[in-house]
């Protein structure tokens, strides 16, 4: 589980300040798949990923803080594109496929602080198809979680990832963490990031939202975190899935989310996955999704893990 895959033609590129950042993946021309379940997303070219719409392939996922303002990153990723002439061809033009999704990281008072189309052309040059470093990097750079109490009682965590092998099948997870609720190691139940009161232990948010001794004050700050949150990531895999099972497997990683943060897709996050099939690895779908959800969860465990 310590080794990283990605199929063949696929990298992933970081590029930050002291302050945000932005992860770009470079598809290889994919099969690309899409689920949002927080209530607050901000989001580029989703639509073209759903099963129902006729556009088969994606040509770069990108992550990136900065809010909606964030959503700039994309165009320099388009560009790099473009200029390589990787995209959809319509007569003498290329168009690059790049959907994005960004998590809130605004938090420095009076600035605005946000990926550029700068940064994110940054991120797609610097993408390799190994050995790329995760944590405090990229779209995790601004990121933090456990923030029902405020941002004075949370913590901080990064972007992570994890990849799970069924023989010569793979699933690798890459997650941004930046959510209202707490971190869980999901195979023992442990709370291992998130919300903190005075006494520097964990308080536990779902016991806060469910009559703890802090509901009064997690009820004020649930009114005041609405779109500042979110849990943004993607799961890659070798085998070959069609359009309508890699939305599936976009869905499932939900699953990973939920057993790894609590609460989790709350009005205050605007929690998406993405899902790519690059690669003609035969395997049963239910076993590639269980990959899916698994390697999320870890993904998220390590991104907040040695920050």
């Amino acid at each position: 589980m310590d080794e990283i895959l990605l199929p063949e033609g696929v990298k992933i590129g970081h590029a930050e300040d002291d302050y945000t950042g932005v992860t770009c993946i470079l598809a290889a021309h994919a099969v690309g798949g899409v689920s949002v379940r927080g209530g607050a997303p901000g989001t580029r070219e989703t639509d073209m990923l759903r099963a129902d719409k006729s556009q088969g392939h994606v040509d770069a996922i990108v992550l990136s803080g900065g809010s909606a303002y964030g959503l700039e990153a994309s165009c320099g990723v388009s560009e790099f594109l473009k200029e390589r002439g990787i995209g959809y061809c319509v007569g003498d033009k290329v168009v690059p496929l790049v959907a994005q999704a960004i998590l809130f990281d605004l938090i420095v008072p009076g600035e605005y602080l946000f990926p550029d189309k700068a940064m994110g052309r940054r991120a797609a040059e610097n993408a390799q198809s190994s050995g790329v470093a995760f944590g405090n990097v990229g779209a995790g750079r601004g990121a933090t979680v456990g923030k029902l109490l405020g941002f004075n009682c949370c913590h901080k965590s990064g972007i992570g990832a994890a990849t799970l092998k069924f023989n010569d099948v793979f699933v690798t997870a890459v997650v941004a963490v930046n959510a209202l609720g707490d971190v869980y190691d999901h195979r023992t139940g442990e709370i291992i990031a998130g919300a903190r009161g005075a006494d520097g232990k964990f308080v536990n948010a779902v016991e806060c939202l469910t009559g703890g001794i802090f509901a009064a004050q997690a009820a004020a700050q649930m009114q005041k975190q609405s779109g500042t949150n979110t849990t943004i990531g993607c799961v890659i895999t070798n085998a070959k899935l069609d359009k309508t099972h890699v939305n599936k497997l976009a869905e499932v990683a939900h699953d990973g989310l939920a057993m790894s943060i609590r609460p989790v897709h709350t009005d205050a996050d605007g929690d998406t996955m993405f899902a790519l099939s690059c690669g003609e690895k035969q395997l049963d779908y239910s076993i590639v999704a269980a990959l899916g959800a698994e390697a999320t969860a870890f993904a998220i465990e390590n991104a907040v893990r040695g920050i």
